[in-house]
Parts: structure tokens; C-alpha cells; sequence
């Protein structure tokens, strides 16, 4: 919705409503798309500057004539394809011109000057007008002295003035989209900054972690490209936000954009624009991502995946701070800060002649390196209990704990998803559980419990407890039935699953189930 009060006040349109006031005689006002005036011109002891306007304001049903002409200066708009049109009003040969303002294809009101006549008017057509005044209720002398002050205007001039009301549209439109910009700027920042990318939110007490934190309070303040590397998961989109809301830019645009997910045309309209028939289906103007983030921070998410022709464009926009668009033939600057990451080894990648190894040294001024969650175990429970709080908070549970087992299973695993897979996992577990105070290990997920029962942990990690000294036979009872137990609470005691696992029949599996006393499952989950 529009602020038409922030409209009125604007310091450019009311410069060019003096202008146009003084050069053609008329007066602007503004209305919704719904045709309700906002503009003073109703108001007691409003300057008009066509005393015609005036006389009119005045008589008995003036503002209904003036109503009438505005629903049909509206009508049209809103069925036009051109920004502004002139036309007749109630009154005959006194034109009106109406402009649209509209913004992202949405029609939203429009910009009226009212009144002037054409320099082919002739004697006739005043008495006309003059008369339609009388016959409206205004007195002979205010009839007269209004058609005398009627502007005549030529051709060239009523098309200037047509151009230049759909320059006061066109202002309005562009403050509407800024303020909506601007507003949905706050609730971004306001959803995002309400302490979710600030460095102590980057979770973790590891050592590694607190050198990471050390460096991005040095690097934040400051211009420097910044390269942050580290496996899938990791977290770097979220270093990259932190890095900008953080910074002098904060203010500003912050976008992200994935290398990989475009191919070379398609990222090079996507980060630099192109122009209306640049190719097949531009059908209108495009600013790239990199003048949509002027003053702000663009995030090149994957960048090892972009190929060699799309880097020598990149590294010249770092360079010069200049870029050119699909189809155009002059360069645009900007001012961005670029924060780049990867997941793929790029000093090997330079060697193959996979990567420019100026770019690479353009965008590694400052270097992060994420470690993987496996290289900051200590950091596991912190993690757990973190995404534990806020995902029992989404759903409106109270809060769990964890059993001990299920901290040690979750404690072993190697995370190759890194901290993504971990909360992934912590989420399954909150719906999982239920209403259940504890999550046990059996809720675990097959990938988990499989990492640890195929000797990734260690013979001794799996075998903890069991007799290794005395007889074989007895020992090798003790492992078979140590196996079972544990293969039927991982497969939720479901025989055919666990005996295709272990490689025997179903009906062996319940042989040695019954052999073993390992049917009575509270028994087997109390062990």
C-alpha cells in the first residue's frame, strides 16, 4: 500500500509539480486505483494554479464532475498499455492527462494534470466551455476569467507534458518499490539477525572453532575478498552471513548465489544481467545479482564449479569493479564485497588447469577454513543439545534428554554430512520419539548404527565387555549372542530383517534367539 503522505512530501515531485505548474498552468493530484483523491486540492484555501480548476472546485457538483472524469481517466489506465494518456474531461475540449503508477505489473493509482486546451481551440469552443460553467452554477465573471486562463497548448507542448507527468508516476512508482524494499529489508534482517548469524551462533567451543571466531572479528570490518573453504555441511553460507551482518555493509543487501546450479549462460545473465533481446526469451531489461548487491555483499557459493571463461569475467568485475551485461556494449560499475566458498581443492584444480590461479589469489586474500564435524568432536553435544532446544520448541514439546547410549552412538559416528547431517538426524529424532522424555539409541537412524557395527569404531569399541580370554567356543558364543542383541534392538526385533544382515536363515535366527534367552525384548533393552 502506498504512503501517499511520504508521496506528497517528496522534494523531487514537488519541484516537478512547481515546474510543471509554471510552465503549462495546471495542477497535479494523485489517486488510488480505487479512485480516491489524495492530494490537497479539496482542502479550504488551496493555492490552485488554474483558476479554472478553482471556479470548478467551487461549484455545487464540481467534485463529482471531477470524480466522474477520474473513474474514466482509471478505466483506461488500467486497460492501456501505455504509461499515460490525455482525454476529454466533463467540461468540453478541457483536457485531462492521467499517467499509471504501478509497480512489479501491479496497477496502484495515477497521476492526473488537469486543466488545458488545445491551441486549435477556437471562439466557439470557449463560449461553449463558458457556458457549460454558468450552466454548472458559476457566475459570468469567474466563467470569463476562467476560459481566459485556460492554457493553449501545442502539439509538442501537451506530448512534453504528457512526459513529464509519467516522470512524476514513474518517481512515485520507484519511492513505492524502494520503501517496500526497505521494509521487507527490516524484516529480513529482523528474522535474521535476531542473534541467528552472529559468531556465538556459529556453535561451537573446539579450539578450531574459536580460532575461526578470532579471525572473522579481524576480517569483518574490512573490504577483503574473502575465500571460505570446507566439506558440504559445514556451515559457510552461514560464515558468509555472519561475515556480512557484521560488517559496514549491514545495511545492505547480502545474496547468495550457487555457482553450480547454472550453466555458463545462465550464470552469466544471473550475475551480471542482460538486455531486452540480448537472446532468446529476454524479453525485458535483467539486473544481474552483482548490481542487485551494489553497496552490499554477494556470496559465490561453489565457485570451483564455475568454468574458465565465466572466471575471467569474474575476476575483471573484482578487479575493475566493472561488468558488462548480456547484449551490452557499455560496462557498469559497482561496489561489492565478495565472499566466495568451496568445497573442492582448488590449488589442485589450478594444476590441472582447472582454475585461474590469478583468480584464486584475487578471491584468497583472507582464508577460512571450516573444519569438518569430525575434526571438533567436542563440539558434537553442544550441536545435539542446541538443535534439541529448538526443534522441541518448534513443535511444541518439552524439552528432551538424551539417553547415554545415544549420545555415545552419536558421539562415534563420523558425521560425513558434517553439522547439515547432524541436525538432520537430531530433528528426526524429536519426531521420532514422540512423547517420550529420553530418545534411545534404537530411534537412530540404519546409517548411523551401521557406521558403528561394520568395525569403524574399533573391534574393541564393539566387542566391549566380552570375554576374550578361556575357550573359543565359549567366546565365540558370547560374540554371536552379543551380535544378535544387538542386531535386534537396531532392527527393532524384525527376525527376516536381521537374519538376511547376518547372513543365516530365519529359522537358525530364532534357534539361537531362543538359545540365548533373547526374545524377551525389556530384558534385552534393560541390558
Amino acid at each position: 500500500m502506498i504512503d501517499w503522505k511520504t508521496i506528497k512530501d517528496l522534494h523531487a515531485n514537488k519541484k516537478l509539480e512547481e515546474i510543471i505548474g509554471k510552465w503549462f498552468g495546471v495542477d497535479i493530484f494523485y489517486t488510488d486505483k480505487h479512485g480516491n483523491i489524495h492530494s490537497n486540492i479539496f482542502e479550504k484555501d488551496h493555492d490552485f494554479l488554474s483558476h479554472f480548476f478553482k471556479v470548478q472546485s467551487h461549484l455545487p457538483y464540481g467534485k463529482e464532475f471531477l470524480k466522474q472524469d477520474i473513474e474514466k481517466g482509471l478505466d483506461t489506465l488500467s486497460e492501456v498499455k501505455d504509461q499515460s494518456f490525455y482525454f476529454n474531461s466533463f467540461f468540453p475540449h478541457v483536457r485531462m492527462i492521467a499517467a499509471k503508477i504501478e509497480a512489479e505489473g501491479e496497477f496502484l493509482g495515477a497521476v492526473f494534470a488537469y486543466p488545458y486546451v488545445t491551441d486549435q481551440i477556437t471562439t466557439a469552443n470557449l463560449k461553449e466551455i463558458r457556458e457549460k460553467l454558468i450552466e454548472c452554477g458559476a457566475t459570468e465573471d469567474d466563467a470569463k476569467a476562467s476560459c481566459e486562463n485556460l492554457k493553449k497548448l501545442q502539439t509538442h507542448e501537451y506530448e512534453y507534458l504528457k512526459e513529464l507527468i509519467g516522470l512524476v508516476a514513474h518517481e512515485v512508482s520507484t519511492v513505492y518499490e524502494e520503501v517496500n524494499k526497505r521494509e521487507a529489508r527490516i524484516m529480513d534482517l529482523n528474522a535474521e539477525l535476531g542473534n541467528k548469524y552472529r559468531y556465538h551462533n556459529i556453535i561451537g567451543k573446539s579450539k578450531k572453532m574459536q580460532e575461526i571466531y578470532h579471525l572473522l572479528t579481524k576480517v569483518s570490518n574490512s573490504e577483503a575478498t574473502i575465500l571460505i573453504q570446507g566439506e558440504n555441511g559445514t556451515g559457510k553460507e552461514m560464515v558468509a552471513k555472519a561475515i556480512h551482518y557484521n560488517s559496514p555493509r549491514k545495511d545492505s543487501v547480502f545474496l547468495a548465489v550457487n555457482c553450480s546450479a547454472f550453466n555458463d549462460n545462465l550464470l552469466d545473465s544471473e550475475l551480471f544481467g542482460h538486455l531486452k533481446g540480448a537472446f532468446t526469451g529476454a524479453v525485458k531489461d535483467k539486473k544481474g545479482f552483482f548490481e542487485v548487491a551494489n553497496g552490499g555483499t554477494l556470496f559465490l557459493d561453489e565457485i570451483g564449479d564455475m568454468s574458465l571463461s565465466m572466471q575471467v569475467k569474474l575476476l575483471r568485475v573484482l578487479q575493475e569493479g566493472t561488468f558488462l551485461p548480456v547484449g551490452a556494449t557499455q560496462p557498469k560499475k559497482v561496489n561489492v564485497r565478495v565472499v566466495a566458498a568451496t568445497n573442492r581443492p582448488l590449488k589442485e584444480m589450478i594444476a590441472k588447469g582447472e582454475f585461474r590461479e590469478d583468480l584464486y589469489y584475487r578471491i584468497n586474500v583472507i582464508n577460512v577454513t571450516l573444519p569438518p564435524l569430525r575434526e571438533r568432536v567436542e563440539d558434537i553435544p553442544l550441536l545435539m543439545d542446541t538443535f534439541l532446544e529448538k526443534k522441541c520448541a518448534e513443535v511444541g514439546l518439552p524439552l528432551k534428554q538424551w539417553g547415554k547410549k545415544t549420545l555415545e552412538k552419536m558421539m562415534d559416528h563420523k558425521w560425513p554430512g558434517n553439522v547439515r547431517e547432524l541436525q538432520n538426524e537430531v530433528e528426526r529424532l524429536v519426531v521420532l520419539a514422540g512423547d517420550d522424555k529420553t530418545i534411545t539409541p534404537d530411534l537412530l537412524s540404519t546409517r548411523i548404527t551401521d557406521s558403528l557395527d561394520d568395525g569403524s569404531s574399533g573391534p574393541v569399541g564393539n566387542l566391549r565387555g566380552i570375554n576374550t580370554s578361556g575357550k573359543l567356543k565359549k567366546a565365540l558364543e558370547e560374540v554371536e549372542a552379543f551380535m544378535i542383541k544387538e542386531g535386534l534392538k537396531r532392527c527393532n526385533y524384525n527376525k527376516s530383517r536381521l537374519s538376511k544382515e547376518l547372513g543365516i536363515s530365519r529359522a537358525s535366527l530364532i534357534m539361537k534367539v531362543d538359545k540365548y534367552d533373547l526374545d524377551k525384548r525389556k530384558k534385552a533393552a534393560g541390558e
